[in-house]
């Protein structure tokens, strides 16, 4: 019997999100569930299963997956966002039988989901940050979390922490994603002294240590007292920023066993939760929205517990503004909002609620981040 994946639109999504989001969960912990006949699912890493970061989150994701019965998972490291992303996924299709593929690198969506997926109509693909529209093949999906809230809530306990009023950030490349994350956590610092800027450094790729080293060792330079990234593997970024005595917040996954003392908090993919209620969906009989989304409430990012630094007054602003988030609805963006060459982003009383998808299309940085797209 061949899987079909029905498609369901973004607007359709949008509406039900929230009744998805509540299937795939029972008492607040992965479901498993009982195939009615085996399902084989794939995952394709752009870097290594064990960097402490971007592949790392989706791993353990992919370890929850293992555990639900009936299901088979064959997974590939170090595939670069070239062809040979196209051939690892007609690999798992053609020669594992996979049915289900989930293909995690940004690079990977276009050219190379969208130039494989109608070859294998009976083939689901979902791509992490890619942005499924309207007259994309009908069995691919994107999905995605509000991260961006996590970076806020870093941001918010690097105002406490910061003495220079300068923190860090190290990011691979400006994409709308990255960027979101930088301004989020300028942002969120903010929230405590309005005065405090951010400095950031793109290395130009998701993975590349020395630079990522270089970038860290020229914040510490310029002052920041705090610094946090957005690349694929964040323990060099960690591990150099410590070792200049600066506090760290994290991304991805936990990293605070790599800084005990300086690690503050961190924002963190809650894959196993998002991964198993879309394994659970398949085996139950249901479909799978073209366009998913989710945040701190459903299930798909997670804040890394306070580190021992932390004080009384930054873990209450942080307890209490994640609270709010956690209601839905919360706007990071919003005005007045200039970027950081002068011009008007929004308005007194406009604001952007963290699942506007006019955010996915990100192209500029705040007031107040040191720095440039170009």
């Amino acid at each position: 019997m061949t899987r079909r994946f029905l498609p369901l639109s973004r607007r359709r999504f949008l509406h039900s999100a929230a009744a998805l989001s509540g299937a795939t969960m029972v008492s607040g912990l992965p479901r498993l569930a009982h195939a009615a006949e085996p399902l084989t699912v794939g995952f394709i890493y752009v870097g290594p299963r064990d960097d402490y970061g971007y592949n790392q989150a989706h791993a353990e994701g992919a370890a929850a997956v293992k555990e639900i019965p009936g299901v088979t998972v064959v997974e590939e490291e170090n595939v670069p966002e070239t062809i040979d992303v196209q051939k690892s996924m007609e690999s798992m299709i053609n020669l594992d039988g996979a049915s289900l593929l989930f293909p995690t690198s940004f690079g990977y969506f276009d050219p190379h989901v969208l130039a494989v997926a109608p070859k294998y109509p009976d083939v689901r693909f979902e791509h992490a940050a890619g942005l499924w529209t309207e007259g994309m093949p009908e069995n691919v999906g994107s999905y995605f979390g509000y991260i961006g809230m996590g970076q806020f809530l870093n941001g918010i306990v690097a105002g406490h922490m910061t003495k220079s009023k300068k923190i860090g950030f190290v990011a691979a490349k400006p994409i709308p994603q990255v960027l979101l994350n930088i301004n989020s956590f300028l942002l969120g610092a903010r929230q405590v002294d309005p005065s405090i800027n951010c400095q950031v450094i793109f290395t130009g790729e998701w993975s590349l240590a020395v630079k990522e080293a270089e970038a860290t060792n020229a914040l510490a330079d310029a002052g920041c007292d705090v610094i946090t990234c957005h690349v694929d593997g964040p323990k060099v970024v960690i591990e150099t920023a410590a070792g200049r005595g600066c506090y760290v917040c994290g991304y991805h996954a936990d990293q605070s066993a790599l800084a005990p003392q300086l690690y503050l908090t961190g924002a963190e993919w809650n894959w196993a939760n998002v991964y198993t209620g879309m394994v659970n969906t398949i085996l139950d009989g249901g479909t799978l929205p073209n366009f998913m989304r989710g945040g701190l409430a459903e299930g798909y990012i997670k804040m890394s517990p306070l580190g021992p630094a932390v004080t009384d007054a930054a873990r209450a602003q942080f307890e209490s503004t994640k609270e709010v988030i956690m209601g839905g609805g919360y706007s990071v963006i919003k005005g007045p909002l200039n970027d950081n060459k002068g011009n008007v982003i929004l308005s007194e009383g406009q604001a952007l609620v963290e699942t506007d998808v006019a955010l996915e299309s990100m192209d500029y940085l705040v007031e107040g981040v040191i720095g440039s797209t170009s």
